[in-house]
């Protein structure tokens, strides 16, 4: 069954890392490093895009609501509802930190702030 865009429900992990993902206002901002999933209720808890860095340098890593990410096939990665500024003000942390508390912290202050309807609750 396909989604609302017309793409297949299912996906596999490795082919959204390294996909590129977009702002709103169609700039890219950085590419989906890994997929962080919840093993108790089966769900993706999110996305953690890496941006901010030069050369692998300084590079930020952000927990982004699986939800808010709509794959468009004409720009070739993924697009978020959300502007740079917010994108770059959203949480963000190491790899290793994103997963501390089993992902909860990470997951419950990427939803609360970028305001996406808890898939948990």
């Amino acid at each position: 069954m396909p989604t609302p865009a017309g793409h297949t429900r299912a996906i596999r992990a490795s082919r959204t890392i390294g996909t590129s993902v977009y702002n709103s206002a169609g700039d890219k901002i950085g590419e989906i490093e890994d997929v962080v999933l919840d093993k108790l209720d089966n769900n993706i808890m999110f996305a953690v895009v890496g941006f901010g860095g030069f050369l692998g340098m300084g590079e930020k890593y952000h927990p982004i609501p699986w939800a808010s990410l709509d794959y468009q096939k004409d720009v070739g990665g993924y697009v978020v509802p959300f502007t740079k500024d917010q994108l770059s003000k959203g949480p963000a942390d190491s790899l290793s930190e994103l997963t501390e508390d089993d992902g909860t912290k990470a997951r419950n202050m990427s939803y609360d702030y970028y305001k996406v309807p808890p898939y948990w609750s």
